[in-house]
């Protein structure tokens, strides 16, 4: 699977969570997938619920946000964000532009709150560095908090 989500604004979503760590590429590699296959299953359930009201067009709703925040505010692009909500729903929905703002923001809150606790865990392990592990270890931490 090829990554949609440059790793440059990741890599600033890890570096604003990671105080005076300093960050791998494979952090932000790492996190890039992640939050891809996040948002892609997200835009399933957001399709999901659109076909549920008779709708083809995804809208900010659907992705669980009452408000829409400027685009200027985020640090994920909009345009790949917009790629990875189509990864795995049909060509025939149409994704609005505050979903996508939407669907960014959300993905944004979810790599702010991972990029905290991969920090938190290169810090643990004694290491000046945030690493893919890092991000890797949270995944296989969090499925016992679920």
């Amino acid at each position: 699977m090829s990554v949609e989500l440059p790793f440059a604004p990741v890599d600033t979503v890890i570096r604003r969570n990671a105080g005076n760590l300093r960050v791998s590429a494979g952090a932000a590699e790492e996190l890039a997938r992640r939050i891809q296959r996040r948002g892609a299953r997200l835009a399933v359930d957001a399709a999901e619920s659109a076909t549920a009201d008779g709708r083809k067009t995804l809208m900010a709703d659907d992705f669980g946000v009452e408000t829409v925040p400027e685009k200027s505010s985020l640090e994920l692009p909009v345009a790949p964000v917009d790629r990875i909500a189509r990864l795995d729903i049909d060509d025939a929905y149409r994704v609005s532009m505050d979903a996508r703002i939407a669907l960014a923001d959300v993905l944004e809150s979810f790599a702010d709150a991972v990029a905290a606790a991969a920090a938190e865990l290169a810090h643990h392990a004694g290491r000046r560095t945030v690493k893919a592990e890092d991000v890797t270890m949270y995944f296989e931490l969090a499925q016992y908090f679920e």
